[in-house]
């Protein structure tokens, strides 16, 4: 069953602007799915193969265009990237919008050769696992990021309900946001996350670059899952695997290019100081974190020492995929005091910090604010909306003047 994505509406008018989209994200959360139902079945839909030049793509790229007019679905476009070149040539013939329709789950190589070649003409839309109002199958509209983005104080004063999930925090975490992990037994969820880690990740990781030792990559995969929701040091990282600190710093953008991996930069009002600092790191998905430090059942996440930061993984990511609604999307960074205040995360947009802090308790306080308010206090000078607490909470509740709790399931 075809669970509507919330970014569909801005996929149609995207479409509707730019004669190529390109939808780019991790293998299976549902790209061509999207696309397909958006569009259509009747569209052309073409794969390409990392071996196998489908259709003479490679070989002739302007006589595979020929035999695949407009509108065409061109999936997995990093498999043949001679097309490029062919695409940009076309377009500057013909600018009409909704005519080519791209994938691709790697956003080295020939992702970059896209927004080169293609500049001007092609426009990226990215594409993760399901959020929770998609878990919900609550609708495109049921996203409460952009609505608190516009008016603080005002949303938080309103009553909203929760998303119908039918499954404990633990078990959402625990599965994960892949969309088939969210549909399986929950027996056989652990043998989706161990197929799709060495089908998927380690054949585009192979594509993408040599890794000559892959019992110490896989070593580094499940360092990364420890390590979710800290700041990253690729230089520690290195030296807890025997690695080198470029080897390290290579593998994280490895991760990254194959969208497994992002990571939130620390914020400073010295821009060169937002640059230098400490970055924090996030598995993309907390099932395949879970699977790689063989957390075998949603219980045993509950009382594992890893609960709070998959917890704060989870928020992070679902925040990353509420704002694809937004155009332009708003910078994300993270706050550390010298003295170890800290808040985890500060939306930036349109000059206005808007902070957030993530508990995995469903009771929040007062004192769950001290690194909210630590931020206020070194920067008084700056533009600070409402801050929020989100937990697995009951409901919006005011905790001081100036910040909230949130339910980390509310539905707008």
């Amino acid at each position: 069953m075809f669970v509507d994505r919330i970014i569909t509406p801005r996929l149609k008018r995207l479409a509707g602007a730019f004669p190529a989209v390109a939808v780019v994200g991790a293998r299976q959360v549902g790209k061509t799915t999207l696309l397909r139902h958006v569009l259509g079945e009747s569209v052309d839909w073409v794969v390409f193969d990392p071996v196998q030049d489908v259709g003479g793509a490679r070989s002739d790229p302007d006589l595979f265009l020929d035999n695949h007019p407009a509108p065409v679905i061109l999936d997995e476009i990093q498999y043949a990237p001679e097309v490029v070149p062919a695409l940009k040539r076309r377009i500057d013939r013909d600018r009409r919008p909704g005519q080519y329709f791209l994938t691709g789950s790697q956003q080295w190589q020939v992702l970059k050769h896209l927004s080169e070649s293609l500049a001007g003409r092609v426009v990226f839309l990215d594409l993760e696992g399901f959020c929770l109002a998609e878990r919900a199958r609550a609708g495109s509209d049921a996203a409460w990021l952009p609505a608190w983005l516009d008016d603080p104080a005002g949303f938080a004063l309103q009553r909203r309900p929760r998303l119908a999930l039918g499954e404990t925090p633990a078990g959402l975490l625990w599965r994960g946001t892949l969309p088939e992990a969210t549909a399986l037994p929950a027996d056989v969820v652990p043998d989706y996350h161990r197929s799709y880690l060495r089908t998927y990740v380690e054949r585009d990781v192979r594509l993408v670059t040599d890794v000559s030792d892959w019992q110490t990559f896989g070593r580094f995969f499940r360092l990364c899952a420890a390590l979710s929701a800290q700041e990253i040091n690729a230089s520690q990282m290195g030296r807890d695997i025997g690695v080198t600190p470029q080897t390290a710093r290579r593998w994280l953008d490895l991760l990254t290019g194959t969208f497994q991996w992002f990571e939130v930069p620390a914020w400073s009002s010295n821009s060169v100081k937002r640059v230098s600092s400490k970055p924090k790191g996030y598995m993309a998905d907390t099932g395949l974190a879970c699977h790689a430090q063989a957390i075998s059942t949603p219980d045993a996440l509950a009382g594992h020492p890893l609960w709070g930061p998959m917890f704060e993984t989870f928020v992070v990511g679902e925040i990353r995929k509420q704002m694809a609604l937004l155009s332009p999307p708003p910078k994300l960074h993270h706050w550390r005091s010298a003295g170890g205040a800290e808040v985890d995360l500060l939306i930036e947009r349109d000059g206005r910090l808007h902070p957030i802090e993530v508990k995995a308790a469903s009771r929040v306080g007062r004192s769950d604010t001290r690194g909210l308010q630590a931020f206020r206090a070194a920067h008084p000078g700056l533009d600070i909306a409402p801050g929020l607490v989100i937990a697995p909470c009951e409901r919006v509740e005011r905790l001081n003047e100036t910040d909230f709790a949130l339910p980390w399931d509310l539905a707008l």
